[in-house]
């Protein structure tokens, strides 16, 4: 992986502190600045673009979900990572609308936080074990049509059932199809959505109105 710039987006001054001096002590990071709300981070771009931002969700003059859309506005191959704490479960959806690429906790470990970096960096989506056990919990399906229009009916069943946590052959079992039929579909559906593993279809099938939080 090539060295990256990172930009610390929170208002707890010690938390962005221990993080920095944590992500400059790694290798493959080549940059790292703060912003402590999102008007700063907004005024910051105006000179430099991190390669990566961690982007806090609630935050005083300006929330990291406004702060979101407006960089996005501007920058739409901007990569953010939302931090949360337990309880950010409402904003997620809004998060996840707003453009942001993944999500990981704040006691998140130095690993987590590498982890999430590397796939956010590399095109893929992230979202941390906990948060995305949390999310598969709380998703239901929509009772109105789909935004989506690129998938097929199936393939909106088996996208829910997959957001769900179900395995291939429970989705098999489930829609009384064969796993190799499954297998195909998670296929497409990875294909279709441009994502590169789970977390991705699932902020897919949020973003597009598919499930529910």
């Amino acid at each position: 992986m090539e060295k990256c710039t990172v930009l610390l987006v929170d208002d707890h001054k010690l938390f962005r502190g221990g993080l920095k001096l944590l992500l400059e002590n790694s290798n493959y990071i080549q940059r790292v600045d703060e912003a402590e709300n999102g008007k700063q981070f907004l005024k910051i771009l105006e000179d430099w673009k991190p390669d990566i931002v961690f982007m806090d969700i609630e935050m005083p003059e300006m929330d990291g979900i406004t702060a979101t859309q407006k960089a996005l506005e501007r920058f739409p191959d901007l990569k953010i990572i939302a931090l949360s704490i337990y309880g950010d479960e409402n904003y997620y959806t809004s998060m996840i609308r707003a453009g942001a690429k993944g999500f990981i906790l704040k006691n998140s470990s130095i690993q987590d936080v590498e982890d999430a970096i590397k796939n956010v960096y590399s095109g893929n989506n992230y979202v941390s074990h906990e948060i995305l056990n949390r999310l598969l919990k709380g998703i239901e399906k929509k009772g109105k049509h789909y935004v989506s229009e690129d998938l097929t009916e199936r393939e909106k069943e088996v996208l829910y059932h997959i957001c769900k946590g179900l395995s291939n052959q429970e989705i098999a079992n489930e829609l009384y199809l064969s796993k190799r039929t499954v297998d195909k579909h998670r296929e497409n559906l990875l294909f279709k959505t441009n994502s590169k593993n789970t977390a991705g279809l699932v902020m897919y099938a949020i973003k597009k109105g598919i499930v529910d939080l």
